[in-house]
C-alpha cells in the first residue's frame, strides 16, 4: 500500500470519526436540552398520553351555617400556559391572524393587564417558542376560565390551539373573616390538608376519599379511565348563625378600636342545646386593624377575676355556710389578708363597711368574698376546690380544637398553697380559665343547674341529606342544689338590675350576669410593673326569667382605668339587644294578627320579677303599682287577652302554700324557706303537690312537686 493510500485511508476515517463525534455531541446536547429546559413540558406531554394509577383527588366538603349559609367551601382555581409549538404552522397563523382580537378579549377578562402587555408577552413567547409559557401572573377562577377558553385559537383543544392550564383547589370563605378562626385555615396547597380550626378538627370527614384512574389509547383515542371514583367528602352543618356571628364580631370590634385594646373575645350559646352561635376573636395587628389570629375563646388561659366570684358563692351557698342576706363587714375596703392587703374597687372613698352577700356581688367586693371564704375554708382549703371541682368549672371539655386548653385550679394536693393564695383564688385570681369555660359556667347556672357541653357542630350531611347528628352532652346534670341555684339567680339578676353591671343591663328585657375585672400578671415582676394591662369582662344571659342565650364578652386593655361593667357590659348589651330583636321581628313577622297585643304567660310565684318584665314590655296592667324591692312579693297573675293584673298573696307561716302554676325556683324557694324539704319530678310549672295547701307545717317533712310544661 503505497502512503497515499494510507493517508486517504487514514482520511476517510477521521472524516468518519468527526461525523460520528459530532452527532454524539449534538445527541448528548439534545439530551441535556430534553432533561433540563423541556423536562416540565415532556413531563406534561409523559402525563397527558401515559398515566397508572393516578389518584383522582376528591372535592373537599362545605362548612355550612345553622342558617343554611355557607361559610367555607373548595372552588377550582387555574393557572393558563401557552404551547407554541402546538398545533403547526396552521395554529401559528391563527394565532397572528386573531392577535388583536384574542388580546383584547384578554384585557376585558383581566383589566389589571392592558392589552398591549398581553400582546407584547404571547409575542415574546412566540419568538421564543416556548412550550410552557404563562399567559397570566394569577390564579383564575373556573368562570374566567371558561372566558378565555371561548377566545379564538384557544377555544381548540391544547393539542391544536397550545392553551393548557394548571388546576388547583381553593378554600374561600364566602364571608371573609367571619368565624375565621373558628372554621379554620388550610394549607397554601390544600393538598397538605388542614391548619386549625373545624376544618382540622373535621378534616377526615371533609377530605373524602381518593379514586384512581389510567391512561388508555382507545381507537387511536387515549382516554382517562377511572378505575376507583372519588369520594367526594360530606358537608359539615356548624351551630355558628352567621347573623349573631356578625352583630357580636360588629360590637366587639367597635369597642375594641374605641379602647385601643389588645384583643377582645365574644361568645354567645344557646341556653338548652350548648349550640355556640358566635365565637369572636380578635388580636390587633400592627396596622392598628383587628384580625382573628387564634382561637383565643378556648386556647387563652387567663385569670378570670371577678367573674370568678359568682362559684366562690355558690360553693358557700352549697355548703349552708351562708345565705344571701349573710352580712360581711368590709369595713373601709381595705383588709389585711395574712399580710397582703386586699382591696375593694373604691377603698380610696372609704368602701362598703357591712354589706350582705348579695350587695357583695352586686358591688363586686373583693373583701367581702375573699373574707367569707378565707373565713369557713382557711383551715381546710381542699373543700373549697372540692366544692368548685363538683361544679364541673374544672372540667375538661375536649371540643377537639388544636391548642385547646383546660382550666388549671389547682389544690393544696396539686401545689403549694399559702395562707394569701385561697383568698386571692376567691376572686379570680391564682386560677388560669379559658373564656369559654367561664361560658359553660354561667350557661349551666341559665340552664337550671345542668351544663351542657359547648358545641360547634350539629350535623354532618351528604347531598343534602344529613347523614348524622350530634346530640347534646351533658357535662354536669346539677351543678348545685335548687335551692343554690335560686339564690344565685336571684342574685345575678340584681347585679344588673342593681349593682355594678348596669351597663349590660336592658330596657326591653331582664339581664342577668357578672363583671370582671382583672390585673393581667407581668411574669416574674407579677401586678406591680410599669405599664399594667387588664382583663375586664362581663357574662351573662338573657331573658333571665327565659332564658334563651348566654354571652361572655373579654377584652385585654393596656392600660387603666379598667371597668367590667362598663367596657365589656356595654358590648353585652349592644349583643344581646340586637339579638332580641332580631328574634322578636320575626316573632311579629309570624304572627297572624301585627297589630294585637302579646300577653305572656306569667307564672305565680315571685311577682316583683313579673312586675318588671311586664313594665319593661309595657303590657298593660297593674305591674307599676308592684314594689321593685330585695324581697320576694308572693302572688299570682291574672292574664286575660289584653292585659295582665298581679295580686299580692300574704306569705304563710305555719301553713302549707298553695304553689299551683309556680315556676320550680319560685315553688322550691317558699317552701325551703319554710322548713320544708322539696323534691322534683318533670319540668314546668306545678302542677301538684303531695302535701295540699292549707296543711300545718312540719319543719324537716318532704313534699314533692309535680311539674308539666
Amino acid at each position: 500500500m503505497t502512503p497515499e493510500q494510507k493517508n486517504n485511508i487514514i482520511r476517510r476515517y477521521t472524516f468518519i470519526v468527526a461525523i460520528m463525534m459530532t452527532l454524539a455531541i449534538l445527541i448528548i446536547g439534545k439530551a441535556g436540552f430534553v432533561m433540563f429546559a423541556e423536562r416540565q413540558y415532556w413531563k406534561d406531554v409523559a402525563d397527558r398520553f401515559i398515566k397508572e394509577n393516578v389518584a383522582i383527588p376528591p372535592s373537599r366538603g362545605n362548612i355550612i351555617s345553622s342558617d343554611g349559609k355557607l361559610m367555607a367551601s373548595s372552588l377550582p382555581e387555574f393557572k393558563i400556559y401557552m404551547d407554541f409549538r402546538a398545533g403547526g404552522e396552521e395554529k401559528d397563523t391563527m394565532l397572528m391572524n386573531h392577535l388583536n382580537e384574542i388580546c383584547a378579549g384578554l384585557h376585558d377578562i383581566f383589566p389589571d393587564m392592558s392589552a398591549q402587555t398581553f400582546r407584547k408577552n404571547i409575542l415574546k413567547g412566540r419568538k421564543a417558542q416556548s412550550r410552557h409559557f404563562l399567559l397570566y401572573p394569577k390564579r383564575i377562577s373556573y368562570i374566567e376560565y371558561k372566558k378565555v377558553k371561548q377566545l379564538p385559537v384557544f377555544s381548540l383543544s391544547p393539542y391544536k390551539g397550545g392553551l393548557h392550564e394548571d388546576e388547583f383547589n381553593q378554600r374561600t370563605k364566602p364571608f371573609g373573616s367571619l368565624a375565621a378562626r373558628t372554621l379554620g385555615d388550610m394549607y397554601p396547597d390544600i393538598t397538605q390538608g388542614a391548619k386549625n380550626g373545624l376544618e382540622l378538627t373535621y378534616d377526615s370527614i371533609l377530605k373524602g376519599k381518593n379514586g384512581i384512574t389510567h391512561r388508555q389509547k382507545v381507537m387511536n383515542k387515549y382516554l382517562n379511565i377511572i378505575d376507583q371514583p372519588a369520594i367526594d367528602g360530606c358537608d359539615i352543618i356548624t351551630t355558628i348563625d352567621v347573623d349573631i356571628q356578625d352583630i357580636a364580631e360588629k360590637a366587639l370590634v367597635d369597642q375594641l378600636k374605641a379602647l385601643e385594646a389588645v384583643s377582645g373575645v365574644a361568645i354567645v350559646m344557646d341556653v338548652s342545646t350548648g349550640n355556640v352561635k358566635a365565637n369572636v376573636n380578635m388580636t390587633r395587628g400592627n396596622d392598628g386593624n383587628y384580625y382573628e389570629m387564634r382561637n383565643l375563646a378556648v386556647s387563652n388561659l387567663m385569670e378570670p377575676g371577678s367573674t370568678f366570684k359568682t362559684a366562690s358563692i355558690m360553693v358557700a351557698l352549697e355548703d349552708k355556710y351562708i345565705t344571701p342576706d349573710y352580712v360581711v363587714d368590709t369595713q373601709n375596703g381595705l383588709v389585711n389578708m395574712h399580710g397582703s392587703w386586699m382591696k375593694d374597687w373604691n377603698w380610696y372613698k372609704g368602701g362598703y363597711g357591712e354589706i350582705d352577700v348579695t350587695r357583695i356581688l352586686e358591688v363586686s367586693s373583693n373583701v367581702g368574698v375573699s373574707t367569707i371564704i378565707d373565713k369557713f375554708y382557711g383551715s381546710n382549703p381542699q373543700k373549697f376546690i372540692d366544692g368548685l371541682k363538683r361544679m364541673s368549672i374544672d372540667k375538661p371539655l375536649h371540643l377537639g380544637f388544636a391548642g385547646e386548653a383546660s382550666p388549671r385550679i389547682l389544690g393544696p394536693k396539686e401545689r403549694y398553697f399559702a395562707k394569701t393564695t385561697l383568698p386571692w383564688m376567691s376572686i379570680g385570681y391564682e386560677t388560669m380559665i379559658p373564656p369559654i369555660y367561664i361560658l359553660n359556667f354561667y350557661n349551666a347556672i341559665a340552664n337550671n343547674g345542668t351544663m351542657v357541653k359547648p358545641k360547634f357542630v350539629e350535623a354532618i350531611s351528604k347531598d343534602g341529606e344529613i347523614i348524622k347528628e350530634f346530640p347534646t352532652e351533658i357535662v354536669n346534670p346539677q351543678i348545685c342544689s335548687d335551692t343554690t341555684l335560686h339564690m344565685i339567680q336571684t342574685i345575678l339578676r340584681k347585679v344588673v338590675a342593681e349593682g355594678l353591671a348596669k351597663p349590660a343591663g336592658s330596657t326591653q328585657f331582664n339581664v342577668s350576669g357578672k363583671t370582671g375585672t382583672a390585673q393581667i400578671s407581668q411574669g416574674k415582676a407579677g401586678y406591680r410593673a410599669g405599664g399594667v394591662s387588664y382583663l375586664v369582662s362581663f357574662c351573662g344571659y338573657f331573658p333571665s326569667e327565659a332564658p334563651k342565650y348566654t354571652c361572655l364578652v373579654s377584652i385585654q386593655i393596656p392600660h387603666g382605668p379598667a371597668s367590667g361593667g362598663l367596657q365589656a357590659g356595654s358590648v353585652f348589651s349592644r349583643i344581646a339587644e340586637r339579638i332580641y330583636a332580631k328574634h322578636l321581628y320575626r316573632d311579629i313577622a309570624t304572627a297572624k294578627d301585627s297589630t294585637a297585643i302579646l300577653i305572656p304567660d306569667v307564672k305565680n310565684g315571685d311577682i316583683t320579677e313579673a312586675a318588671y318584665v311586664l313594665r319593661s314590655l309595657n303590657i298593660p296592667g297593674n305591674s307599676s303599682s308592684i314594689p321593685l324591692t330585695h324581697e320576694p312579693i308572693w302572688g299570682k297573675a291574672n292574664p286575660d287577652q289584653s292585659q295582665t293584673n298581679l295580686k299580692q298573696i300574704k306569705e304563710p307561716k305555719s301553713i302549707v302554700p298553695n304553689v299551683y302554676k309556680m315556676g320550680a325556683k319560685d315553688a322550691v324557694y317558699l317552701l325551703e324557706k319554710l322548713g320544708l324539704k322539696v323534691r322534683l319530678a318533670g319540668s314546668g310549672k306545678v302542677i301538684s303537690q303531695s302535701i295540699p295547701a292549707g296543711a300545718s307545717i312540719h319543719k324537716g317533712e318532704v313534699i314533692t312537686l309535680t311539674l308539666q310544661k
